[in-house]
This record gives C-alpha cells, sequence and structure tokens, in this order.
C-alpha cells in the first residue's frame, strides 16, 4: 500500500536549518518524482521543491533558491528537504508529494500522492 511518511518539523529561528525526511513504501513510487509543496496560514499551497526518480533533475520555487536542497535516497526509500537560512515567511505546512510524471511548471500541479504534512515555524 502506497504511503508517504514525514518528519523533521518543528520550532527553529529565523537564520536557523532543519531537514526534513520522507520516508515512501510501496511499489507505486518505485520511479516516481518526488517532491515538496508547503501551505502558510492564510495562502494558497505553493511549490518548493522536486526531484526526479533518476535524481537527474531539480526544481525550485524562486523563493527558496540558494537556501534549501531536496535529494533522495532510493536505497533508502527517502527524500530530504535541506532548509538553511530560514526566514519567518517560510513558515508553512510542508507536504511530501510524489507524482509518476514531470512537471514543467510545479506551481500548477496536483500530485498524485500526498503525506500527511509537517508543521515548521520559524520565529523572528
Amino acid at each position: 500500500q502506497a504511503q508517504l511518511v514525514e518528519s523533521g518539523g518543528g520550532l527553529v529561528q529565523a537564520g536557523g536549518s532543519l531537514r526534513l525526511s520522507c520516508v515512501y513504501s510501496g511499489r507505486t513510487f518505485s520511479r516516481y518524482h518526488m517532491g515538496w509543496f508547503r501551505q502558510a496560514p492564510g495562502k494558497e499551497r505553493e511549490f518548493v521543491a522536486a526531484i526526479s526518480w533518476s535524481r537527474t533533475t531539480t526544481s525550485y520555487a524562486d523563493s527558496v533558491k540558494g537556501r534549501f536542497t531536496v535529494s533522495r535516497d532510493n536505497a533508502k526509500s527517502t527524500v530530504y528537504l535541506q532548509m538553511n537560512t530560514l526566514k519567518p515567511e517560510d513558515t508553512a505546512v510542508y507536504y511530501c508529494v510524489a507524482d509518476p510524471s514531470w512537471a514543467a511548471h510545479w506551481g500548477t500541479r496536483n500530485p498524485t500522492y500526498w503525506g500527511q504534512g509537517t508543521q515548521v515555524t520559524v520565529s523572528s
């Protein structure tokens, strides 16, 4: 059965770092592209980052380029989001996602599978 299990969220001061992890299980995700979306209070859902199943391609939202890094370890069935130099505007619920197709514009995408979400709060 397909499942996405997230961890790593929490409270951090501005300028700090967090690493989110998402463990995926089931053959559904063997060659799925993985990524992260987030939704801040009172805001629309937005794309954060994505990585292809073969790890050859990545995509980032302009707001996180240079600060966030998405990676995956297929042997461990885990995708990561390393978040550095965090800002208060990064505060949001972060969702791990999976999709069989790569998207040229992830901001308009509704991924096939979603995790439960993990809260990231950045204090000023």
